[in-house]
């Protein structure tokens, strides 16, 4: 089986919107075997979506829409659907009360526009909507399969989870290819570093493919093999990670979706350990990612904001001596902003951040994207410097990665150099 997506929206296309429901049907997909051979992206259009679904049908056989399923006049999909099955539309009885009781929850009136959107295509049947008004439709049609669901992405994802997802692993049946992926996420290291130090894949990979993914926090590895037994599959797998760690293993922070804020945060727990931030140029960030993760008042003891050198000076005790020679942000100042959180809150580790994240503020020797992160903990107080781009955001975001990065490397030992 080899699937097709169809997104619907000229939201998606005018770039107000983005796809996620594309990348996150793949990515399902992907897990029960069934591979994407493409996606697209059309308009509110009933003549270009009954195209794109001619065009579908001749090269797949399961074709997967979303979005368009709307009570305005702009959700064109079930007409779509209706004009290309040559069928009419029916009244559910199911969807119909399942409308109500949903407004019911909500302390609403049903309109005439929501009742109308119990009228199904007779040709499908339904894939009942929990968490929203329009239902999904699943149509069996000449050895093929059409799924159409709901633009809104957690009505979507609901409706993958308990019925397509099922629906499609037991007609896929057993004695079919097991597509098997590892991810593994990377950080601290660009991705033309990473593929030099990789060496040569072929020796690498021995048949496995190897994808590099990657975005303003590190790059992503995701490994991927095709085979007929789930345990050699994996064993083949765990090999080649085994091969990868071997060397930029360091640079690996977590496998799958985890993210570096949790990673940490395990760290922290195994430790006992408490941390308080001080941060100037993320104004934040760092705290804020801590805190993500459930649980983190286990660890995270507190977050200082000092924007201003008299907020170093009051709050961290940073000496003013030092920051008239050296400036707020050196390798000076982070360390002694790392030395002062930890020293104020009692904790067991103080990490600190300051730099230029731009668009002004730079000098001749201290450039747009120059930062300094400062830890401290019992035994040891350091720094590091790093160079990031002019953008403001991306800086911010990338010193709080890195922050944390320089985290992970102190709990476990890596040396920053690396």
């Amino acid at each position: 089986m080899k699937a097709y997506i169809i997104t619907i929206g000229d939201e998606i296309l005018l770039g107000n919107t983005l796809n996620t429901n594309a990348a996150y049907i793949g990515a399902q997909l992907f897990d029960i075997s069934i591979p994407v051979i493409k996606t697209s992206v059309v308009g509110d259009d009933n003549s270009i979506i009954l195209n794109e679904l001619k065009y579908a049908s001749e090269v797949v056989n399961l074709i997967v829409l979303t979005g368009g399923l709307g009570p305005t006049h702009d959700d064109v999909t079930r007409k779509s659907i209706v004009d290309f099955f040559k069928t009419e539309l029916i009244e559910n009885s199911e969807v119909l009360e399942d409308i109500k009781t949903l407004f019911e929850k909500r302390k609403r009136k049903v309109t005439n526009v929501n009742i109308d959107q119990a009228k199904v295509p007779k040709i499908a049947e339904v894939i009942r909507n929990q968490l929203g008004t329009a239902p999904g439709l699943w149509i069996e049609k000449d050895d093929k399969i059409y799924v159409v669901m709901p633009g809104v992405p957690y009505e979507m994802e609901a409706m993958m989870v308990s019925t397509v997802i099922p629906k499609l692993k037991e007609i896929n049946g057993p004695g079919q290819k097991i597509l098997k992926k590892k991810m593994l996420q990377t950080t601290g290291i660009p991705e033309s570093t990473l593929y030099e130090r990789l060496g040569n894949l072929d020796e690498l990979l021995q048949g496995v493919k190897l994808a590099f993914l990657p975005n303003q926090f590190g790059v992503k590895l995701r490994l991927s093999f095709e085979g007929e037994d789930e345990k050699d599959l994996n064993n083949k797998l765990m090999e080649v990670e085994q091969r990868i760690r071997s060397k930029v293993g360091r640079f690996i922070f977590g496998i799958g979706d985890e993210q570096l804020e949790a990673v940490v945060g395990r760290l922290l727990l195994e430790r006992e350990l408490k941390i308080a931030t001080a941060e100037s140029c993320t104004g934040g960030l760092v705290g804020n990612m801590l805190t993500n993760v459930s649980g983190s008042s286990r660890y995270f003891e507190r977050g200082v904001i000092c924007y201003s050198n008299a907020a170093k000076v009051e709050i961290l005790k940073v000496d003013e001596d030092t920051l008239a020679e050296h400036g707020a942000v050196s390798m000076e100042v982070a360390m002694q902003m790392a030395e002062g959180v930890k020293s104020t809150s009692g904790a067991d580790i103080g990490l600190a951040t300051t730099g230029i994240m731009g668009p002004t503020g730079a000098t001749a020797d201290k450039p747009i994207g120059l930062v300094y992160i400062g830890y401290c903990d019992d035994k040891v107080c350091t720094a590091r410097k790093f160079n990031f781009g002019d953008d403001r955001m991306l800086n911010k975001q990338r010193t709080a990665q890195a922050a944390l990065d320089f985290l992970r490397r102190q709990l476990l030992g890596i040396s920053p150099d690396d």
